[in-house]
């Protein structure tokens, strides 16, 4: 891990041409809302989806190194909590899939629809930093062999990775942006994702209030800090827009992230039964203005933006984006990825794809697993505008 980190450090001087300004979007601050054609004029933000996970492990802390080194504009942190109140990174609130618990620790699963299933909930932070973190895997259900998830990627099980804290995380970040950024002129935002809050209330832990404690400690306070909070969960959002911000003098940009009712992404207990939560109002007419009445934009899957059965001759573009910008809120789509079988059909490679989001439908801003890319690209698209 020295050894990358050295590479990753001089990786991070030899990326200083490819700099971009980073204008700070500042959600609502104005009564006037922008046109769709002056959100394209707008500088694009680039969201490194976990870190640079095409290149790293995901959430490792090498992974968001490597992402601060290809000047993405924010970093994303997942953030879950351990069974004693500890806020970790981890895309899941499962250590399963991307950690060996079920060597280290076999017999502390729970069962889930019958299945083994290692939660991060159940175990301390001392006992999570023991565990070895690797690139996401899935167990041939016939050979019981782990493989890559994207096998092009990060080979799994190699070199050395644990999982990190959000603190630990924050005061990388702020501490590249005070060694680098000051230099450069150049800052890295946070773009935190409070996972499963309704699981976390159910097993008596309050997340929201916990992460939010955690931000304030590090200075992030208002709109104009550099920093997002995203959520699934729309009655979480909601709290912690009205209730929760308010006691603690704080109010920062919230997105609502939006996803298929089908994922059973979001649960709510009714009577101490889980029930899926119901995203279909979210895809109908008139949600934008509701939305935009406890956050400052929306995180949609990209389908959502650009329809399934879209051609090169013909996209099908919904109206969602007009509607949030119409509505005063800006979007940021997921997920961008250049690996096989991830190119949708309408568009002839990973640029393609990148370009007919950022400057044709007009989004704000997207989340990618190949932060150099998406830099380069923008980069480009503004420099010929300067023109």
């Amino acid at each position: 891990m020295r050894v990358l980190f050295i590479l990753i450090t001089v990786f991070l001087f030899s990326v200083g041409a490819m700099a971009h300004q980073t204008i700070g979007m500042k959600a609502n601050q104005s009564t006037s809302t922008p046109s769709n054609s002056q959100h394209r004029a707008k500088h694009k933000i680039v969201i490194a989806h976990r870190g640079a996970s095409g290149y790293l492990p995901e959430h490792s802390l090498a992974a968001k190194a490597m992402a601060y080194a290809m000047r993405a504009d924010y970093i994303e942190q997942d953030v879950v909590m351990t069974k004693d109140n500890k806020l970790i990174i981890l895309h899941d609130h499962f250590l399963d899939r991307v950690t060996n618990v079920m060597s280290v620790f076999p017999n502390r699963y729970r069962l889930v629809n019958n299945n083994k299933r290692w939660f991060a909930i159940d175990f301390t932070l001392a006992e999570i930093k023991q565990l070895q973190m690797t690139e996401g895997f899935t167990i041939d259900p016939i050979t019981h062999l782990k493989k890559n998830i994207y096998p092009d990627r990060f080979p799994i099980f190699k070199s050395h990775f644990t999982v990190s804290t959000l603190q630990e995380e924050i005061e990388l970040i702020q501490g590249l942006n005070h060694s680098l950024g000051k230099r450069n002129g150049y800052q890295v935002g946070l773009y935190v994702e409070i996972k499963a809050p309704w699981f976390h209330r159910h097993e008596g832990k309050d997340i929201s209030t916990a992460t939010l404690k955690v931000l304030k400690k590090y200075g992030y306070t208002k709109k104009s800090d550099k920093i997002y909070i995203q959520c699934f969960d729309a009655n979480e959002l909601q709290r912690i827009k009205h209730k929760l911000m308010p006691q603690l003098f704080m109010n920062l940009k919230l997105v609502q992230l939006i996803a298929m009712t089908d994922w059973n992404e979001t649960y709510t207990y009714k009577n101490n039964v889980a029930v899926p939560y119901q995203y279909d109002w979210m895809l109908k007419k008139g949600a934008m203005k509701k939305i935009a009445s406890y956050a400052d934009g929306i995180g949609p899957w990209k389908p959502m933006i650009i329809a399934d059965g879209s051609t090169i001759d013909h996209l099908n573009i919904t109206n969602m984006v007009t509607d949030a910008h119409a509505a005063g809120l800006v979007v940021h789509p997921y997920t961008f990825r250049k690996d096989p079988g991830r190119i949708p059909k309408y568009a002839k490679d990973f640029n393609q794809l990148l370009d007919i989001f950022l400057y044709q439908v007009g989004v704000d801003g997207l989340f990618t697993d190949y932060t150099d890319v998406a830099v380069k690209l923008i980069n480009k698209h503004e420099k010929e505008l300067q023109k």
